[in-house]
């Protein structure tokens, strides 16, 4: 029984990269029925975020070479492609997993959405049968160790999500958000988040748009805002002050052809706009636009910064508790891996 985990990060590659490898959660489950045709893989994990996108996996391999296997998933790939994956093999793979759930290896160190993000992954997997007597148990432990290290320690002290450090940065631009127009483009988790964050901050006008219009009216109803119907949002922007977009689609969906002529009408009014999507929502060329202040997950990275400095001081406490959850794990597949190859076993 031999634990593998590979893949990309924020650490290892920047979002246009990381999109490119980003499984949407429609796809997930064809995706791992995929993985498990894989012959040298056993059992499988897939989890794709913002951020990440990582292969959990147990193999009878124990030299198991993950380049191979990542060409035939996504293939074809570029060789050079490569260069932005990280390999981890046995307890690295174990002690990786632990601080994912922990929210160390976040791009907001202590940020909470990845424990919800994991645990949507492994269930997934699990129903779609890709999981094993390793996987589950080692999920399992992950959830229980991801709760000790966050009730243990202060690394969720000044808590902020990705959703939260753009609305931060938008209070730094426009000071009192309370006269600011602010339209969320989806209504998924994160928008919610999101346009939550901006009520706190003292955000009244706040509309909702998506592709389904329910959603839209729930999460505006909800926020004290107004739906609108997603072939419509573009008729806002000669108001609009702050563009949220965290839509799930698989192509830019504000593109400079769309609001080009639209921002000649609002005589050189700034727009900020923040891209919390994978892929990006927000055409790379909008950004070239006058007036226009586009920020995406990466760009948020620098707030991030002064949050992950106090949360970072947390860090070597965190670490002490993980390992000691390693260990636990290591002791346990070794007695399994025991009992597999025991006479009586075979017998």
């Amino acid at each position: 029984m031999n634990i593998f985990c590979f893949g990309i990060s924020h650490q290892t590659a920047n979002v246009e990269v990381r999109e490119r490898f980003a499984i949407p959660d429609s796809a997930l489950a064809d995706s791992l029925m995929r993985l498990a045709q894989i012959s040298s893989v056993d059992e499988g994990v897939l989890l794709s975020t913002c951020n990440r996108t990582e292969f959990y996996i147990v193999s009878p391999d124990s030299q198991l070479a993950v380049e191979p296997l990542f060409h035939d998933f996504y293939s074809p790939v570029e060789t050079t492609e490569f260069q932005h994956l990280f390999r981890l093999a046995a307890t690295p793979t174990i002690r990786h997993l632990f601080r994912v759930a922990s929210g160390l290896e976040s791009m907001v160190v202590g940020e909470t959405e990845i424990f919800g993000q994991v645990k949507r992954a492994y269930e997934i997997a699990a129903k779609s049968g890709t999981t094993g007597k390793v996987l589950n148990r080692l999920f399992q432990k992950a959830f229980q160790v991801g709760k000790h290290v966050r009730s243990s320690t202060a690394i969720t002290r000044g808590r902020v999500s990705v959703g939260s450090v753009a609305v931060e940065l938008a209070q730094q631009i426009f000071g009192n958000l309370a006269g600011s127009k602010i339209m969320v483009l989806g209504a998924g988790e994160t928008s919610e988040r999101t346009a939550r964050s901006f009520q706190s901050r003292g955000a009244k006008q706040l509309f909702v748009s998506n592709r389904s219009y329910d959603k839209a009216v729930a999460l505006a109803e909800a926020m004290g805002g107004r739906a609108i119907r997603f072939d419509d949002w573009e008729q806002e922007f000669r108001d609009l002050d702050i563009l949220v977009s965290s839509t799930a689609a698989p192509h830019a969906v504000v593109t400079r052809a769309k609001i080009e002529p639209i921002l000649r009408m609002r005589r050189d009014r700034p727009l900020f706009i923040i891209d919390l999507a994978i892929p990006r929502d927000v055409e790379p060329t909008v950004h070239e636009l006058d007036d226009v202040y586009v920020y995406d997950l990466d760009s948020l990275q620098a707030i991030a910064d002064l949050t992950l400095e106090k949360r970072k001081k947390e860090m070597d406490a965190c670490d002490s508790l993980i390992e000691k959850h390693v260990y636990d794990f290591e002791a346990w597949l070794d007695r399994a891996s025991e009992r597999v190859i025991s006479p009586a076993a075979i017998e």
